[in-house]
């Protein structure tokens, strides 16, 4: 199986405690559809923007949810939460199996600065997989304005990057932008899911692998319910985009330097797997009407 049901929680709330009304939602959406795997909700929707409500890591808040994945038998990537670690406080989406297991806490490496002073970056990418389905990776908000972190996660493997959001802000468009362009570039899945108002202006986006949008919903609550196909992904992976070019490929097997980082592509076992660039010959059907880029 390499399909799966997805729902993204578009809610609308406020800077308070919103877990209850968080759970009654996931609830009341699995209960709707059945079919849906995986929730996901937008980043800091538990209790907003507020530096105190933070808590360590398998706090009240996360306790609660994975009780909940566990009762419902979901995935669930609840948004996320300040979560403290001694001296740091860190924006933390937890990922929660359908046994209410943490599997992974994702910690936000690009914090939204100047606006989220007093808040630590993580250093780590994550990946999880799901088992007869594929590889996911997880990243927050700001994350998606550096190119660095999808391409990251794509080289772990990841097929479908969960990306929980919260903006209120005029960026939104170019976010919605970004989100398409880091799917097509590194042909994946790109769930961008925001928080509606007051506390965010919603637009929450959801793009496939050929860079088309799925679904951009407006700015009030809504439910995006969707689901992916990763055999459908791989093929474009290894057939190229639309059936033309196979830019995955070209990035691993051209050893340029880059200059931003004085080094050039690490090795990816992910990238390897992908089998041979190949090029239109006689073999392979007839090439003269094909023109470079």
């Amino acid at each position: 199986m390499s399909y799966m049901g997805i729902a993204g929680l578009q809610l609308e709330l406020a800077a308070q405690n919103n877990v209850a009304l968080i759970c009654a939602e996931i609830t009341r959406v699995k209960k709707r559809f059945p079919w849906v795997e995986m929730l996901v909700v937008g980043e800091l929707a538990s209790h907003g923007f507020d530096l105190t409500k933070a808590e360590p890591a398998g706090g009240d808040t996360e306790q609660r949810f994975a009780a909940l994945a566990r009762k419902l038998g979901v995935w669930l990537v609840p948004g996320s939460y300040y979560e403290r670690d001694g001296e740091h406080i860190y924006n933390t989406a937890p990922v929660i199996n359908p046994q209410g297991e943490v599997v992974s806490r994702y910690r936000k490496i690009y914090p939204f600065l100047p606006y989220e002073k007093g808040v630590s970056p993580g250093d780590r990418f994550v990946v999880f997989d799901v088992p007869q389905v594929g590889r996911f990776g997880v990243s927050i908000c700001y994350d998606g304005w550096f190119p660095e972190t999808t391409r990251s996660l794509m080289a772990m493997g990841a097929e479908v990057i969960i990306h929980p959001t919260l903006t209120n802000t005029n960026d939104r468009e170019q976010e919605t932008v970004m989100a398409r362009a880091n799917a097509v570039m590194n042909q994946c899945y790109f769930v961008d899911i925001n928080v509606g108002p007051p506390l965010g202006n919603g637009c929450s986006i959801v793009c496939d692998f050929d860079g088309n949008i799925v679904h951009q919903a407006s700015g009030q609550a809504e439910v995006i319910t969707f689901e992916v196909d990763l055999s459908a992904l791989r093929r474009a992976r290894e057939r190229g985009l639309m059936g033309l070019g196979q830019p995955l490929k070209s990035l691993r097997d051209n050893p340029v330097v880059f200059p931003a980082y004085q080094a050039a592509l690490a090795p990816s076992e992910a990238l390897n797997q992908l089998g041979a660039l190949k090029v239109p010959g006689p073999e392979n059907g007839d090439a003269t009407t094909l023109q470079d880029d």
